[in-house]
């Protein structure tokens, strides 16, 4: 019989986080710093031994020390067997490789937790569908989907924070809602996985768009029409796949789309920058560390908006830019000369 999931906010919890990048080491911190026994896994085991020792992640989260109580392991196996909550925090495209090799050793009555934002080329699958051919049944079902409006950084030095945590099993969200929640860290709940899926990979693309804006000079009008105008391509993508309408005006919709375009440490606004002031995305990719979503997610979002038949015309010109090389201001420029239309068509 399984253990049922009661939420307790003085328990402390055996959690992994797998993915030792900025988010997975902040949340790291953040469930450690909430009392819970943690295991950080990175990929590289030299990475994990110099971690283990210096205790700071100075390559992705410089400035921040890991709490004494992290164990720091390059050994997946290690990492999630018996643990009752496991962060999924790898780039998107790894979840399949990594959690579909750790699903042999994880706890029946684990919940799983995804922190990773993106949809899956070729297949233009979810997270959640990928979710459901890597694990079992139980598990799969009873994952749940982080997602919202919040930097590293910002969650590491203990700034006031709130998230979203999506889940199809109203106990698991609130069994991790109640466990990830600090004074300065708020999850709210949610039913429509996909909603908050769809909205946390896609406005990568919009960021992208809004630092491109940004990067020509076209102004605060120019951006603030890409982030609302973004926000209604996104919506219409998200409600043809089944999404509540109300998910988008919430933290994994507009909450999420307003910071990751016009923060300055988000990566795919940083992209968008560069493109805009003429740089290559050959030249982007060699010079960054860390993943932007972004870049991916454009090809396989100008995908699925075609599959659906959903019109998206900033993810078309992104796509544009992207991935065949059109210059930026010339592509950008395209959306201006669009037929006039009604605000909601």
């Amino acid at each position: 019989m399984s253990t049922p999931l009661i939420p307790d906010v003085t328990a402390s919890h055996d959690v992994a986080v797998i993915g030792a990048g900025s988010y997975g080491t902040c949340l790291a911190i953040l469930a450690a710093q909430g009392g819970h026994r943690v295991t950080l896994w990175c990929r590289s085991a030299a990475a994990a031994a110099e971690l283990a020792t210096s205790r700071e992640n100075a390559a992705y989260l410089p400035g921040y020390r890991l709490p004494d109580g992290i164990d720091v392991t390059a050994d997946l196996e290690h990492a999630v067997r018996g643990k009752q909550i496991v962060l999924g925090v790898t780039p998107s495209h790894a979840i399949r490789e990594v959690l579909g090799r750790a699903a042999a050793w994880l706890d029946p009555d684990a919940v799983v937790v995804n922190a990773s934002k993106g949809l899956e080329e070729g297949s233009l699958d979810t997270i959640e569908d990928i979710y459901r051919d890597i694990f079992p049944a139980r598990i799969a079902g009873r994952a749940a989907y982080l997602s919202g409006p919040t930097f590293a950084t910002e969650i590491a030095a203990g700034l006031p924070s709130a998230i979203v945590l999506a889940g199809r099993d109203p106990e698991s969200c609130t069994f991790v809602q109640h466990a990830l929640a600090t004074e300065t860290f708020r999850p709210y709940t949610s039913d429509d996985v996909v909603g908050v899926l769809v909205g946390g990979a896609t406005k990568n693309v919009i960021a992208i768009a809004a630092g491109v804006s940004d990067g020509l000079g076209f102004g605060l009008n120019a951006r603030a029409a890409l982030i609302t105008r973004g926000l209604a391509e996104i919506t219409r993508v998200g409600v043809t796949m089944g999404a509540d309408p109300a998910t988008f005006a919430g933290l994994s919709g507009m909450g999420d789309l307003v910071l990751t375009c016009s923060g300055d440490t988000s990566r795919n606004r940083r992209v968008g920058l560069a493109l805009g002031r003429g740089q290559t995305m050959a030249q982007i990719l060699g010079e960054m560390r860390m993943v932007a979503e972004g870049v991916k997610t454009t090809k396989v979002a100008h995908e699925l908006a075609a599959k659906l038949g959903v019109q998206a015309p900033i993810t078309a010109v992104m796509h544009a830019i992207i991935h065949q090389g059109a210059p930026a201001r010339d592509a950008m420029q395209r959306l201006m000369s669009r037929a006039l239309r009604a605000e909601r068509d």
